[in-house]
């Protein structure tokens, strides 16, 4: 009985990432119950509706999101749902990166980016404003609870401080390396770590690289001195070892997203991964676990 008052009690939010999932948790604890509505594993931009999110948005008292285009399919999900959650998009406590870059529609296929870059939570000190966005959500939904969400924030921004030195102490040697994405998820980790982006092997978000492009690519890397290849999970490896092959450049794997690798657990070891594969592959360490992407 006591433990389904508590349940009760406990406020329902959906968010659309795992990345926001761990940030309203880190706000919410124990007062809320927090779910992800997609897999950091499969395609954040597939269109089709599960039952899964279905459920999880009519239980939800709130929608967190990433905002911009990045979410194409929650619109059907919510229409499908037949209940309108309180919407907070986080994408408005951020500054935007390339926001003026002319793109398709966001309902073009295949997906791009139509309204600025939707990264942003790769940016650790975008957690800061992320987190006071929600803490205002929660707190309109549980004004009773003000002051549990505040102390859940600053213990949150706490560890996030101490992560921010640990990173920027282990990425401070390679300030300014250059590195070639494979898909255009970088622009906020690369300028909170000062690194630089020479170029990307999608020659747009989400459009396979033509055989010239990637000619120009290889051409371009050796002329510049790029020495790390970034991919993540789902690259295609025949394309990463094709460059890596003709580059030498090491490739180094990371995690866009809280559990798209199994070491990346929650959002301050999100980064924690990535700082130190990156840093390794950057200084060519003997035992890097930078690694061509899985099939």
């Amino acid at each position: 009985m006591l433990a389904a008052i508590l349940v009760a009690a406990t406020l329902s939010v959906a968010a659309t990432s795992t990345d926001l999932r761990d940030l309203v948790a880190a706000v919410g604890a124990d007062r809320v119950r927090v779910e992800s509505l997609t897999d950091p594993r499969q395609d954040p931009h597939a269109r089709e509706i599960v039952p899964r999110q279905v459920a999880l948005l009519k239980s939800a008292a709130l929608l967190v999101r990433i905002g911009l285009d990045h979410e194409p399919w929650l619109p059907r999900a919510v229409a499908a749902a037949g209940i309108t959650p309180r919407d907070v998009d986080v994408s408005r406590a951020v500054v935007v990166l390339d926001s003026d870059v002319p793109r398709l529609s966001a309902d073009a296929r295949p997906h791009l980016h139509a309204y600025g870059n939707p990264h942003y939570w790769l940016d650790p000190e975008n957690a800061r404003p992320i987190t006071a966005r929600i803490l205002e959500a929660l707190v309109a939904a549980r004004p009773e609870d003000r002051a549990v969400f505040e102390a859940n924030r600053a213990r949150f921004l706490a560890r996030l401080d101490a992560g921010l030195a640990r990173w920027r102490r282990r990425l401070v040697p390679f300030a300014g390396a250059r590195l070639v994405v494979v898909h255009d998820t970088w622009p906020y980790f690369a300028r909170r770590f000062d690194l630089a982006i020479t170029g990307a092997v999608e020659e747009k978000p989400g459009v396979p690289s033509s055989p010239a492009h990637l000619a120009r690519l290889i051409e371009r890397m050796r002329a510049a001195g790029v020495r790390v290849i970034v991919a993540e999970p789902g690259a295609s490896p025949a394309i990463v070892r094709r460059l890596a092959g003709a580059t030498g450049a090491r490739v180094a794997t990371l995690a866009p997203s809280v559990g798209a690798e199994p070491d990346a657990t929650d959002y301050i070891t999100l980064f924690d991964v990535n700082v130190e594969r990156l840093a390794r592959a950057l200084g060519g360490e003997a035992g890097n676990p930078a690694r061509v992407p899985r099939p």
